[in-house]
């Protein structure tokens, strides 16, 4: 190796977040369905975002990468020079074991660090084969991505790589988490710490683990208060569009709604017009007339946009307009949460949404806080 230059490898898995817009909460073990629903791959493109703020490097860094799909196919849209491991094809459809067979091979290359690209699917596999072995940035690119091992951003990810191969960052052992998806997708969230993996800490740019809200009693009357706040403003014709998470849904308990607990539901006319919908269905609710978004930032994480919500793309987020996205969260989740951010796969649209944001917190009560986009 050339003395100065740093060695580092990259993983895409390709299916990663494909479940998100097509409302399957996340892909793992539907992929097939996901791609019959009409889902697009969402990883290689935000490999390759990644790979872009590198480039001013040139070939600083000693990247080994995987055949096509799980990482080729992202360094040459970046057009960046890359190593192919010894002993892999390149396979139309990859599995979780090609996964972890990518991160043994890349192991034994003696890399400094291992990025890679997906959700907690594959920060899970990565962890079954790698451990503590070796320092990992997780690249995010899933649905939900409840651990705590992956940047904020395509970007962040980039940024922290290089500080942490030239010495400016230190470690930290962060979760990786073990979501039942089967159970997710039903409406129930089932999860619990499956391992550690050492990641370079940035505390601005490396997510923490996703916190599930309180279930007090004061909290909860908190997020009803919000909930008959939102719905004595509501006005008549206007399509609302409502997020997961369980402070959004006590709209539906006030308004009498079944709708959804994790997916994305349409009312008009305090009626339910579509539950659990699709980015399709969301955008044609959107696109012709007056439309608000009701959305919650995630716990300890502060995500309003980009993570359990793909349903709300971009082009629904453009519809709409910024000045009618409504966040609302409970004054003891604001307690922990120092701002808000949205990685929408947009980084136009990131900038956008991003600065001084109202959000309400009790009945007839709002508090100012900060967006984030990309970084």
């Amino acid at each position: 190796m050339v003395p100065g230059i740093r060695r580092a490898g990259l993983i895409v898995n390709p299916v990663a977040g494909m479940g998100g817009a097509v409302g399957l909460k996340g892909t793992d073990g539907m992929v097939e369905k996901a791609i019959q629903l009409g889902a697009a791959q969402v990883s290689i493109g935000r490999a390759a975002r990644f790979l872009e703020k590198l480039k001013p490097l040139g070939g600083a860094i000693d990247f080994l990468t995987c055949p096509g799909e799980m990482g080729e196919d992202a360094f040459r849209r970046a057009d960046l020079p890359f190593r192919m491991v010894q002993g892999m094809e390149r396979k139309q459809r990859t599995t979780n074991e090609d996964t972890k067979l990518a991160a043994a091979k890349i192991l034994e290359d003696g890399v400094e660090v291992i990025a890679f690209c997906g959700g907690d699917g594959t920060a899970r596999d990565i962890f079954d084969t790698v451990g503590g072995e070796v320092p990992v940035i997780g690249i995010p690119a899933g649905v939900k991505m409840h651990s705590g091992v992956f940047a904020v951003s395509p970007e962040a990810a980039a940024w922290i790589l290089v500080r942490f191969l030239w010495g400016e960052l230190p470690l930290k052992e962060a979760e990786v988490a073990d979501v039942d998806e089967e159970a997710f997708r039903q409406g129930r969230v089932s999860s619990r710490i499956y391992g550690y993996m050492s990641v370079p800490y940035d505390p601005e740019r490396v997510q923490g683990m996703k916190v599930s809200s309180q279930s007090r009693d004061d909290v909860s009357e908190n997020a009803r208060a919000i909930a008959e706040w939102i719905v004595q403003s509501m006005e008549g014709g206007v399509v609302y569009v409502l997020g997961p998470g369980s402070t959004v849904k006590k709209i539906n308990q006030v308004l009498g709604i079944e709708g959804s607990q994790l997916g994305v539901d349409i009312i008009r006319d305090k009626g339910l017009l579509a539950a659990d919908a699709s980015e399709e269905i969301v955008f044609r609710n959107v696109r012709d007339g007056k439309a608000r978004i009701i959305v919650s930032p995630i716990g300890n994480q502060g995500f309003i946009f980009g993570r359990g919500n793909q349903q709300i793309s971009p082009r629904v987020i453009r519809a709409v307009g910024k000045e009618n996205v409504i966040v609302i969260a409970t004054r003891e989740k604001l307690r922990w949460t120092r701002f808000l951010r949205v990685d929408t796969g947009d980084p136009e649209l990131d900038a956008l949404l991003s600065g001084p944001m109202r959000v309400v917190a009790d009945y007839n009560f709002t508090r100012m806080m900060i967006v984030k986009g990309t970084e």
